[in-house]
């Protein structure tokens, strides 16, 4: 998440949404997102529906839910998915912001 934060500037330049989603209570969740002032923004999924949606791993061996990154253009088509294989199974933002701009190409 730091890593997001600290790049969101770039994402917003290219009219990006990031919506990030956690498994914890709202309450506790809600505690956090604002204690670490994230800039964009987040959803409590306490009981997984949207993590079910998206068929996120879930890997108990492993601290439970595997991070998920999923690119979804204007047309609301998936256009990426990465499943992470650990917590810290993250692509860097190096890699997805070119894949943001051949989306916005594309787009235009």
């Amino acid at each position: 998440m730091a890593q997001l934060r600290q790049d969101y500037p770039e994402f917003a330049s290219r009219q990006t949404e990031i919506i990030a989603i956690g498994p914890e209570d709202t309450k506790s969740f809600a505690s956090w997102w604002q204690g670490e002032r994230m800039p964009f923004t987040g959803i409590a999924d306490p009981e997984h529906k949207v993590a079910r949606m998206y068929s996120q791993p879930v890997k108990l061996m492993k601290l439970g839910r595997m991070p998920l990154l999923v690119l979804i253009d204007r047309q609301g088509r998936v256009r990426y998915r990465h499943d992470g294989e650990s917590m810290s199974d993250i692509p860097a933002n190096r890699d997805i912001l070119p894949l943001l701009d051949e989306l916005n190409r594309e787009q235009t």
